[in-house]
């Protein structure tokens, strides 16, 4: 029998983009365009870098893990109790790139963090998607 408390889940969005890698990075790791479809935050793509994101709901604790340049990114997102990990990976297609963003680490009793991460991350992209379509 699986203990609840420890399995958990995830919330996957996954996007063919019609955007290089390199100009979908840049939405994802400088600062003044995260803002613009995410929140605020004071980022660096730099492992070990210690950051937040702002609302005007809160904020949420988070740690750089992973860094491989214009393929994949990774930081801890701890946030009222929701211990997570967001992991995004960008993949090169013939019209674009595929852009996948995991946050892995939902327990069972946290449902409605689950619901609003999956509600959330989709208004994300499309947020994303525009900031992408306005910069060069």
């Amino acid at each position: 029998m699986t203990d609840l408390m420890t399995e958990t889940r995830s919330v996957v969005v996954e996007r063919e983009i019609s955007y290089p890698p390199e100009k979908i990075w840049r939405a994802l790791t400088q600062p003044h365009l995260i803002e613009e479809w995410l929140m605020k935050s004071d980022f660096r793509p730099i492992v070990d870098h210690r950051f937040k994101f702002s609302a005007d709901w809160g904020a949420v604790d988070c740690k750089v893990l992973t860094i491989e340049q214009e393929k994949s990114l990774s930081y801890t997102w701890d946030a009222y109790g929701l211990e997570s990990v967001v992991t995004w990976t960008l993949t090169p297609t013939k019209t674009g790139t595929n852009l996948r963003m995991e946050q892995s680490g939902f327990r069972r009793d946290q449902e409605q963090a689950y619901q609003g991460a999956k509600h959330g991350w989709a208004q994300f992209f499309d947020a994303c998607e525009k900031v992408l379509a306005r910069i060069d």
